[in-house]
C-alpha cells in the first residue's frame, strides 16, 4: 500500500474561478478533507487575507498571484494554474520561497483549435455579419463575399500544440497551411515552414496566433504586420492579449484592409462578470469577440482539473515536481518503507553535503537521495530509515545556510 504524506486532513486547499469539480474530487479521493472552492477570483487585499492560511492553491487566469501577495502565503507550498499559461503568478517570487507552480499546458489544446477552426469557416463566410442583420430583421441572403475555406491559405503563428493540432484540423478541411515559429519544428502533413514572420503574413488568407506572453511576442502584431497582410484577410487571435495592437487592428478593420477578425483575447479583461467589457472593436459586425473561452469546454475544463489536481496531489504525497514551472523537476517513487524529507535551495557549493550530514550524524541509513539543480535552486529528497524525531530533523535541515524550505513528507 502507498504511504500517505502527513495530517493531509490539515492540508488547506483553496481554489478560485469556478475549476471544475473534477480536481474537488481527485483532492478528496487522495484524503484531503479541507477543500474549499470559490466561483470567482479575489482581488489583492481580500487575496492577502485568504491565502495566509492556505497550503494549497487553485487559480485560473484572473486571479493574480503577485509578490505581495505571495508574500503574505506563509503556509503555501504549491500553486495550480488550472489553465495553459502561468502568466498570472509571479513566477520568481514563487521560485524564491520554494513555491512550485504547475500548469495544465496541454489539457484544453483540442478545444482551442477547434474554435479557431469554426472561427475561420464563420469569417469566410461572413456568418457573423449576417446572423446579426437577421437578429436584426434583415435578409441578407447573398454570396458576396462568402468563401469556401478548401485550397484558401492559413498562416499559424506559433506551432507548438496547439498551433499543430490547428494545422491538422484545417488540412483535413482543404487548406492550404503554413506557419513560421521561432524555433525549428517539425511539420505535420502537408504543413510547410515559412522562414519569417514578414512572409507568412503577406501570403495567408488567414492569420491565426499561438504565441505565449513574452517581451519578444509584446505588440508584434502592430499596424505594419497588418498592412503587410493582403486585402481582404482575416486575423485570429485566441492566445495573449497584448500580441496584438488592438487599436491598429480596429484602424485595418475600419479601413477594409481586412475583412474580418475573431478575438478571443485582450490586454484589458474584465475581472468578473460584473464588469463591463471595453473595446474599440465592440459594434463591428465583421468581428467575433468571444470572452476568453478558447479551452472553456466542459471537456477541457475536467481534463485540466484532474490534471493539475493530481500534480499538486503527487507534490504533496511524495515530493514529485513533475510539471512544475519555476522548480527543478524530480520524478519520484513512492517507497515501500522508511521516512521522506524535500529540502529547497539555493545551489551552493557544500549545502548537499550538510543535508546528508543531518542524516548520517543521526546514525539514520539513507536508503536513496533524489537532486536536481538548476543555476539558482538546488532540490533533493532524501529517504532514510531508523528512529528519527521529524521534528527535531526538520529544524536541523531549516537551519542550513541556503535553505529556502524543507518538508517532512512521510
Amino acid at each position: 500500500m502507498s504511504k500517505l504524506s502527513l495530517a493531509r486532513e490539515r492540508i488547506s486547499i483553496l481554489l478560485l474561478e469556478g475549476i471544475d469539480p473534477q480536481a474537488v474530487d481527485a483532492f478528496t479521493a487522495h484524503g484531503y478533507r479541507s477543500v474549499e472552492t470559490l466561483p470567482g477570483s479575489l482581488g489583492e487585499a481580500e487575496l492577502v487575507e485568504r491565502i495566509a492560511q492556505v497550503h494549497m492553491v487553485g487559480i485560473r487566469s484572473r486571479t493574480k498571484l503577485t509578490q505581495p501577495v505571495l508574500e503574505a502565503a506563509r503556509r503555501l507550498f504549491s500553486i495550480g494554474c488550472f489553465c495553459i499559461g502561468t502568466d498570472q503568478v509571479d513566477l520568481t517570487a514563487a521560485r524564491r520561497r520554494g513555491i512550485p507552480v504547475f500548469n495544465a499546458p496541454y489539457s484544453n489544446t483540442r478545444s482551442v483549435a477547434e474554435l479557431v477552426l469554426a472561427e475561420i469557416i464563420m469569417l469566410m463566410r461572413g456568418i457573423h455579419q449576417k446572423s446579426l442583420a437577421v437578429h436584426r430583421g434583415g435578409w441578407p441572403k447573398s454570396a458576396a463575399g462568402s468563401h469556401e475555406v478548401r485550397g484558401k491559405r492559413l498562416g499559424i503563428v506559433g506551432y507548438g500544440h496547439i498551433g499543430s493540432q490547428l494545422s491538422v484540423l484545417a488540412e483535413a478541411v482543404g487548406m492550404s497551411v503554413r506557419f513560421f515559429d521561432i524555433e525549428k519544428k517539425l511539420a505535420i502533413g502537408n504543413a510547410e515552414p515559412v522562414a519569417s514572420l514578414d512572409a507568412l503574413l503577406a501570403d495567408s488568407d488567414v492569420v491565426s496566433l499561438h504565441v505565449p506572453d513574452t517581451p519578444q511576442t509584446l505588440g508584434m502584431i502592430g499596424a505594419g504586420e497588418l498592412a503587410a497582410m493582403p486585402a481582404g484577410s482575416h486575423l485570429i487571435n485566441a492566445s495573449r492579449g497584448k500580441v496584438v495592437d488592438i487599436a491598429a487592428l480596429d484602424a485595418a478593420l475600419a479601413s477594409g484592409h481586412l475583412a474580418g477578425a475573431a478575438i478571443d483575447v485582450f490586454p484589458v479583461e474584465p475581472t468578473s462578470r460584473d464588469v463591463p467589457f471595453e473595446s474599440p472593436l465592440r459594434g463591428r459586425d465583421n468581428v467575433i469577440l468571444t470572452p476568453h473561452i478558447g479551452g472553456s469546454t466542459l471537456e477541457a475544463q475536467a481534463s485540466i482539473g484532474r490534471e493539475v489536481a493530481d500534480k499538486l496531489i503527487a507534490y504533496s504525497d511524495n515530493g514529485s515536481t513533475v510539471g512544475a514551472v519555476n522548480v527543478p523537476q524530480v520524478s519520484l517513487p513512492v517507497t515501500a518503507g522508511g521516512t521522506r524529507f524535500l529540502h529547497i535551495h539555493r545551489n551552493r557549493p557544500g549545502v548537499l553535503r550538510q543535508v546528508v550530514d543531518v542524516f548520517s550524524s543521526r546514525d539514520l541509513n539513507i536508503t536513496a537521495e533524489y537532486l536536481q539543480t538548476d543555476a539558482e535552486l538546488g532540490y533533493v529528497v532524501v529517504d532514510c530509515e531508523g528512529p528519527l524525531d521529524d521534528g527535531e530533523i526538520l529544524a536541523a535541515l531549516r537551519v542550513i545556510d541556503g535553505t529556502i524550505r524543507a518538508r517532512f513528507l512521510y
